[in-house]
Parts: C-alpha cells; sequence; structure tokens
C-alpha cells in the first residue's frame, strides 16, 4: 500500500508576482507550505534575478503544467550595451567591453534576424544536460563547452524605450524555451559592441498576468487561511489554449476511468488534441477520434 501523501489535496493555479533574489523553487515550496498542499510545481523557470509571472500549479493542476510551458509569453527585459559578462546578465563578472554603441535605427534592424524560427545557443550557466550534468556547474568549475543550438519562435522583439547610450530596453513574446539572456548576448555580437542583460521581467505566460499576481509578502501574510484559497483559478485555465469538448454523463465516468469516452463536437478535427469537460470541470485530456476523446491525462476529483 503506497504511503499518503501529507498535505491538502486541493488543486488549482496561484498566481505569483516573483521578486528577484529567489529561486522559483522557492516560491514553490513557499506556496505548498502556505497552502499546506499535497503537491505543487510551476510553469517556467525564471532566473533568481528575474521577476514577474510565475504560475504555481497545485494537485490536478500540476497534468496542465506542460500546456503553460508550450505557451506564448513575455517578457520585458534591458540590455546593457558594451559590456559582455559570464552568465549574460548583470549577475557575472565582465569578460568583454566595447567603445562602440549602436543606433537606434542599428538596434531596430539587427532585431529583424531574431523574429520568427530562429535558433538560439543557451547560456553557458544555463540548465540545459551536458553528458548528465547540468551547464551551470560545469561553468562554474570554470570549464566551457560548445551547447547546441535550440529552436525557438519568436513572435514579437520590439524596442520599448532607449533611456542612454548604454542601455535600450525591448520587449520580447516567444514560445517555449527561449532565453532572454542569449538574446541580449547574441544582439550586442550582432551590433559588433556585446550585449548583456541588466534587468528582466516576465509580464504574462499563457493566460496568466504579473499584474494579476499575489506578492511573496501577500502569501505569507494569508497562509494557513481559507483566504488565500480565494486566490486560487481553476485548473481548467491551464487548457486555454486546448479546445474543449462536453462529455456526455456516460462518456464522462468512462473517461475517469482512463477509457475513451463520448463527447459532443462540431469543430474539432480527427487527431486533434482536446480536454473534455463535464458539468464545467474538466474531466480528462486526449486525442478526439470519431466522437471520442481517448484519454493520455485524467483528472481526478477536479
Amino acid at each position: 500500500m503506497g504511503r499518503k501523501r501529507k498535505g491538502r489535496a486541493i488543486s488549482g493555479w496561484l498566481v505569483i508576482d516573483k521578486p528577484a533574489g529567489i529561486t522559483s523553487t522557492a516560491v514553490v515550496n513557499k506556496v505548498r507550505w502556505a497552502l499546506q498542499a499535497q503537491k505543487a510545481g510551476h510553469a517556467g523557470t525564471l532566473d533568481p534575478a528575474a521577476t514577474g509571472v510565475l504560475a504555481v500549479a497545485l494537485g490536478e493542476a500540476t497534468k496542465t503544467v506542460p500546456f503553460i510551458t508550450d505557451a506564448l509569453k513575455c517578457y520585458r527585459f534591458m540590455v546593457r550595451l558594451g559590456q559582455a559578462t559570464t552568465t549574460d546578465d548583470a549577475e557575472g563578472a565582465i569578460i568583454a567591453t566595447s567603445e562602440q554603441r549602436p543606433t537606434d535605427a542599428e538596434i531596430d534592424a539587427a532585431l529583424v534576424a531574431f523574429r520568427g524560427d530562429i535558433q538560439q545557443v543557451p547560456p553557458q550557466f544555463s540548465a540545459v544536460k551536458v553528458d548528465g550534468e547540468r551547464a551551470y556547474d560545469i561553468a562554474r568549475a570554470g570549464d566551457e563547452m560548445e551547447l547546441a543550438a535550440r529552436p525557438l519562435y519568436v513572435e514579437r522583439l520590439d524596442i520599448v524605450a532607449r533611456p542612454d547610450a548604454d542601455h535600450v530596453e525591448l520587449e520580447m513574446v516567444c514560445g517555449k524555451g527561449g532565453y532572454v539572456r542569449s538574446i541580449a548576448r547574441d544582439l550586442g555580437a550582432a551590433l559588433g559592441c556585446h550585449g548583456h542583460v541588466a534587468w528582466l521581467r516576465r509580464t504574462w505566460s499563457g493566460p496568466f498576468d504579473a499584474s494579476e499576481g499575489l506578492s511573496m509578502e501577500q502569501v505569507e501574510a494569508m497562509a494557513h487561511t481559507p483566504e488565500l484559497d480565494t486566490h486560487l483559478r481553476p485548473l481548467e485555465q491551464g487548457l486555454c489554449d486546448l479546445p474543449e469538448l462536453p462529455a456526455t454523463p456516460e462518456g464522462a465516468a468512462k473517461l475517469r476511468n482512463g477509457n475513451p469516452g463520448m463527447v459532443l463536437t462540431s469543430s474539432v478535427d480527427y487527431g486533434d488534441e482536446a480536454w473534455a469537460s463535464y458539468q464545467g470541470r474538466a474531466v480528462a485530456v486526449g486525442i478526439y477520434k470519431a466522437g471520442e476523446l481517448h484519454p493520455n491525462r485524467v483528472f481526478v476529483d477536479s
């Protein structure tokens, strides 16, 4: 017989406006403690120095994390021109400098190459695995490595402000797996002046917005109280990019047991991924085939 999890069996999303100086894992642990939840995770790591929206999934909502991770997200960030650092942000040591400073027009022209489907090499200090080791562990040991380029979709990358010759503020909307530090590094290289991220803020991720997030001070103040529960969002918000298919009563019962179940649809194509609902609650995610949903994720007591 399996060991029973300690804590409350609650499900949903809690949106946090992460402050600088704390890891994403530490935020998740604090939220889990505050809600006394059995299970928690997050959708998309933010570096410790970064701020902004961090969506924390509780209970059954953790099954929807991949859909938020895959969703578009928006970053506002400042690039410090004229300096390259070991970490591609302000936390690292300066390793190269340049007196050259591009014009706004030159920056705007260079940004064209960073839009659409691009290939991006992660920073040396990143969580990418190299022969079973994290790249940041290898980098901290003083060793350099060649990291393979990875695909990234950039929907939008634009200049927001140019406060002075040394800085340019940018906003980027991109898909899964983007490293803003790599954008700053590569933009500086393309402009011939070096560059790194001075500060970074994720303003929204999928359906979740930083302006609606709780601060860590608010989480601590409401910890272990019913008031914090009122800020939970339904797990269904993690499925907002998938079509919803209402299930029949019999179909819902079959889906909850992990079997294909009948759903009602008129707009979903054969083979599309979708989620089934019954009485407004998520039952399962799966593949639609000829009037039935074939589940690959089933929600328990959602």
